[in-house]
């Protein structure tokens, strides 16, 4: 359920993008229709689609949250970064028709994901996976330094990628990629990750013996 929940928001910007792109004409006129109060100046139909888009993302967003308060679940601290962001980058995107904010918005919070992982030793003397994970797993404190690093090392190379693909693609193949090829390669990482951490979990039977 968790896992739906996390990748609801995207899925449904993918999905209207997708539509309103095919109808461009009727997504123009919804837009100004529903958004006229909120925005500056008029709406055409290549600047509709993604506006739409980031007004079903700001909202999903949002219900996510709520959803999750309402049933009395802690809400991460990762979620409420995004849904600042969406809310601050998506409003300017809106406001401005202009995508380049919403674009910016996945950087931007890798980096930040990137900045947790890497200040969190530093500052507090913790590994944030260690954290997340050491109830589950129990590793080498090398091992723990070791997957810390690689996921500053992901977090930081996926936001530059993010920006790549934003600045050298049109919108559409951006919207593709944030939706999918974001996830595909979060997917590798885990896997690789996964890989990494067999060779250095201890098998039950090695703990019985101990």
């Amino acid at each position: 359920m968790k896992i739906f929940l996390d990748f609801l928001p995207i899925v449904l910007f993918f999905l209207t993008f997708n539509q309103a792109e095919k109808r461009p004409d009727e997504a123009a006129a919804l837009a100004n229709d529903w958004l006229g109060f909120m925005i500056n100046g008029a709406v055409g139909p290549k600047e509709a689609p993604v506006l739409l888009a980031t007004v079903v993302v700001i909202l999903a967003t949002v219900l996510q949250v709520l959803y999750l308060k309402l049933r009395g679940q802690k809400v991460d601290t990762m979620l409420w970064v995004s849904l600042g962001l969406v809310t601050v980058m998506g409003g300017a995107t809106i406001y401005f028709h202009n995508d380049t904010f919403i674009k910016w918005k996945p950087s931007v919070l890798y980096w930040v994901m990137a900045a947790a992982f890497w200040l969190s030793p530093i500052l507090a003397g913790k590994n944030l996976l260690k954290l997340m994970m050491g109830e589950q797993v129990d590793l080498p404190a090398f091992v723990w330094r070791n997957l810390n690093l690689a996921w500053i090392a992901f977090f930081s190379f996926m936001g530059v990628l993010n920006l790549w693909v934003a600045y050298n693609y049109d919108t559409s193949t951006w919207v593709s990629f944030k939706s999918f090829g974001g996830m595909g390669l979060m997917l590798v990482f885990m896997v690789a990750q996964g890989f990494y951490l067999t060779r250095h979990l201890k098998s039950p039977d090695a703990a019985d013996g101990e």
